[in-house]
């Protein structure tokens, strides 16, 4: 494993643990040449994932960009980190077993939304916001309105 710091190859395993209620191993690391610790993380990759964005670019499926934009729609928001980390694992598991490695920008936007919608609505409108590339106030009114009359 790469240094962050310095960019030597030659690193130490200092600790290793289960985290993310064993989905992951936590590895805590030295760095040889300029004594910095770092931590990483292995986690099982069932299959290379592709996201087909709308303009048809292909780009390679990012967790931890999965991660990012979850984390801005529930910034400053009372859900535990736990519970962001299950849901986006979660997340990357249906998208893994879905068996295609294409996956559609709109499929995974859906299942962040709805993901989202089960932690908390604040954030789901946040996103929502977003994906939905809201325009003025009146596009909020409209969303919010369907949220709460959902017939």
């Amino acid at each position: 494993m790469r240094c962050p710091f310095c960019g030597n190859e030659d690193t130490q395993v200092k600790d290793s643990r289960s985290a993310e209620d064993n989905a992951a191993i936590r590895r805590r690391r030295l760095c040889t040449a300029c004594g910095a610790r770092f931590t990483t993380f292995e986690r099982v990759q069932l299959r290379e994932l592709m996201v087909i964005k709308s303009n048809g670019k292909r780009v390679a499926f990012e967790r931890e960009k999965l991660m990012r934009s979850v984390q801005i729609a529930l910034r400053k928001r009372p859900v535990e980190p736990e519970r962001i980390e299950r849901m986006v694992s979660g997340l990357v598991r249906r998208l893994e077993s879905m068996g295609e490695p294409d996956i559609p920008s709109s499929v995974v936007g859906e299942m962040v939304m709805e993901g989202l919608g089960t932690l908390d609505d604040v954030a789901y409108v946040r996103y929502a916001s977003v994906y939905k590339n809201f325009r003025e106030a009146r596009d909020f009114e409209q969303f919010l309105g369907r949220l709460s009359d959902p017939e």
